[in-house]
């Protein structure tokens, strides 16, 4: 499945090229290289099919706590994550500018125990070319322990602002009045929803609905039907698993699987990890109908760093995209129970 970069690209080049008139659009098309403009045909070909507007990762298992607010305070401690997602590296537009897609993430979360519960937070930000979106996420979840395990149960405020540069865009008809100029922005309000049941050592299931409003924000650019924007409300499922081998105890397999949905496109992330003594572990994820990444990290002196590199399956000629994934608790023993985590995901 596409993203949500696949989509803007493809409705920047029908708005602000394909609308020009017919000897002008030839124009253009001399001026562009033969395979880019086969693969931008075939990215507004798969717009209305493949768009998907949340921001996806390689390395998923650390990002719970953006996708789902119920996460908040289930780590042992003050946890801080940060994910620098390059895709497509390399893949620059005929006058040699960065319009690859590029995604930075930071969450952090604690346990607080006066508020029975746990806060957390998210900063993203996706660039697509010339249009840049910044997300601020702040949330709270109640925890509710029963048994061994415990169900957070979260919501949270969204604030997310878009910001398109139009100077940036070269028309083939220079100061033409159709198009618009100069940088415009909008900020959208809106508010996330999530259930998250964690058995330490064991399993995990999230469930979770994000931007519930699907608030709408004001026309970018010169035309209000095609340049508007609207926040996509998506459903986020996860879950995980850790297997120990019996015969083999300082070897821990973690399964996973991450759904992403907005009821017209589905992504869906599954991932399989082998760690050696919670130290050192590698693995390899599979982007549906997208890409296949391979993983490798290791975690010193409770420092996690991870790198993925995933390789595209669409049968298209890209370059691949590196991903950098950081991690680090700051310990602290919540009221509720004294508990050893050897699971990664929560550093």
């Amino acid at each position: 499945m596409l993203e949500k970069r696949v989509r803007i690209q493809a409705a920047f080049i029908k708005n602000y090229y394909f609308s020009q008139p017919k000897t002008q659009y030839s124009f253009l098309l001399m001026q562009l290289n033969i395979n880019r403009l086969l693969f931008i045909l075939l990215l507004f070909a798969a717009k209305t099919t493949f768009g998907q507007q949340a921001p996806t990762f390689t390395h998923h298992p650390y990002t719970h706590m953006f996708s789902n607010a119920g996460f908040a305070g289930l780590g042992e401690g003050i946890c801080l994550n940060g994910i620098s997602r390059q895709q497509w590296v390399g893949f620059n537009d005929e006058d040699g500018n960065r319009v690859a897609p590029e995604t930075f993430l930071i969450t952090a979360d604690s346990p607080i125990s006066l508020l029975r519960g746990g806060i957390g937070g998210a900063i993203v930000q996706d660039k697509l070319g010339f249009e840049s979106n910044i997300m601020v996420q702040v949330g709270y979840a109640y925890h509710l322990d029963i048994g061994g395990s415990t169900l957070g149960i979260g919501a949270a405020a969204n604030f997310l602002n878009r910001s398109t540069d139009f100077s940036k865009f070269k028309p083939t008809q220079p100061n033409d009045p159709i198009l618009a100029s100069g940088e415009q922005s909008d900020m959208l309000f809106d508010a996330n929803f999530g259930l998250f049941w964690d058995t330490p050592e064991l399993y995990y299931v999230g469930l979770s609905v994000t931007s519930i409003f699907e608030s709408k924000g004001k026309a970018l650019g010169s035309s209000t039907e095609s340049a508007s924007f609207v926040g996509d409300r998506t459903i986020h499922f996860v879950a995980g698993y850790q297997y120990i081998l019996r015969n083999f105890p300082s070897y821990e397999i973690h399964p996973a699987i991450n759904v992403i949905s907005n009821l017209s496109s589905t992504q869906i992330n599954t991932s399989v990890m082998v760690a050696y003594n919670n130290r050192f572990w590698a693995g390899v994820n599979y982007r549906f109908q997208e890409s296949i990444g391979l993983m490798v990290g290791v975690l010193w002196n409770d420092f996690r760093i991870g790198y993925a590199y995933d390789v595209n399956t669409m049968g298209i000629n890209v370059p691949g995209t590196h991903e950098i994934s950081l991690g680090y608790c700051f310990k602290i023993k919540p009221d509720r129970s004294a508990r050893s985590y050897r699971n990664t995901r929560y550093l």
